[in-house]
């Protein structure tokens, strides 16, 4: 029974792209800047080769590595989790997704409050946290909607859980993902609920993403149709607005998020169990939380020798990233486009170093070369 647990660790690039200058990220490298924390450990990954991927600025001293590992460059054109994802599961994106550096324009916004009978605060880019600090209070007395974006194709939605229920919240997300398509599909809706007093909110972990659905298939709808199991963990359903999906389960974080994935792995099942571990990218790459970030890291690094414990024969690991967010990196609080790491593990993979690969889409094309379907992207499998 052949199985293939695929987790991205959202956010963990490992030096920036050719062409990052082009996105304006100069210098970044999110591996780079959190190796140099002192709460940085990362043996387990090692062992399987994370130091030994062409181009890593971190040091090792094991020679010989047990995974099959290659860095990964990111052919779309675009440094978010949509297209990260879309690209890992096949699908290339020669355009960016429509993005509002001037806020979004009055007929977005007109009809965003007709739908929702509320009114709009802010309509920048923005700090997720720093905006909450400050429309928070006008937000709480007048009951008008925090409307913002950042560099990245998203439409967010902030407002305290005690204004606005959560539920509540969620459904005017679903307003705006109807309202934002065509010429403004944003890649992301987001529900950004807060709690707490005047002077000291604080973001929830009950964010919902309402995502563009794939403007193609994707492995998920592939495997679905071969008759495999596809499970998403964490925020994966919401990344393909639950296409090709057959079975999901949401998160609070990445503890629960490897809880979760520890539990597949005594399930049984043929297929595919896609897993996002959020708070690299979430509560420490934004914030831009360095130590925070190499403790995540460290965190996740621990729970590795529990997870390659219970794979089965027939099992293999999968370990990437969708994008960087260098916590170093003080220009701007947003993603940097970076390479990614590949790593794989298990009995069916031989280990060994594939330099670098062209595309996040060899990752989707070794999954389906693993249960020996032909890919009808342009991605080459590398797992044997």
């Amino acid at each position: 029974m052949k199985r293939v647990f695929l987790i991205v660790l959202d956010s963990f690039g490992i030096g920036q792209m050719p062409d990052a200058e082009k996105f304006g990220d100069y210098g970044v490298d999110t591996l780079g800047t959190v190796s140099k924390s002192p709460y940085f450990s990362m043996p387990n990954m090692e062992k399987l080769g994370l130091f030994q991927i062409e181009g890593t600025s971190a040091e090792s001293k094991v020679t010989d590595i047990t995974g099959r590992v290659a860095r990964m460059a990111e052919a779309s054109m675009g440094k978010d989790t949509t297209i990260g994802h879309w690209e890992i599961a096949g699908i290339y994106s020669p355009t960016p997704l429509p993005t509002y550096p001037d806020g979004f324009p009055k007929e977005v916004l007109d009809a965003f409050k007709k739908a929702t009978g509320r009114g709009v605060l802010c309509n920048k880019p923005y700090s997720g946290t720093e905006v909450i600090k400050v429309y928070g209070d006008e937000h709480v007395k007048t009951g008008d909607l925090i409307v913002y974006t950042s560099a990245d194709s998203v439409f967010q939605i902030a407002a305290h859980e005690d204004v606005v229920p959560v539920e509540q919240l969620y459904e005017y997300c679903r307003m705006a993902r109807k309202i934002l398509t065509g010429k403004h599909g944003v890649g992301r809706v987001i529900a950004r609920p807060f709690t707490g007093e005047s002077g000291n909110y604080t973001r929830t972990p009950r964010r919902h993403d309402f995502s563009l659905e794939p403007p193609g298939d994707t492995i998920l709808n592939i495997l679905q149709r071969h008759g495999k199991d596809t499970i998403a963990v964490g925020k994966i359903f919401d990344i393909f607005a639950g296409s090709g999906i057959s079975e999901h389960v949401y998160t609070s974080g990445n503890a629960e998020g490897i809880e979760r994935t520890l539990e597949y792995l005594d399930k049984d099942f043929e297929g595919i169990c896609f897993i996002n571990l959020v708070d690299f990218d979430m509560l420490y790459g934004h914030r831009r939380d360095i130590d925070g970030y190499a403790k995540a890291l460290s965190y996740f690094d621990g729970k590795l020798p529990e997870i390659m414990a219970k794979m089965r024969d027939e099992d293999v690991l999968m370990i990437t990233a969708d994008h960087g967010c260098d916590p170093g990196y003080l220009k701007t609080t947003d993603h940097t486009r970076e390479y990614t790491p590949f790593v794989m593990y298990g009995k069916p993979v031989a280990p060994g170093n594939l330099g670098t690969r062209k595309t996040f889409a060899d990752i989707g094309a070794s999954v389906l070369q693993y249960f020996d379907i032909v890919p009808t992207f342009a991605g080459e499998g590398i797992l044997r």
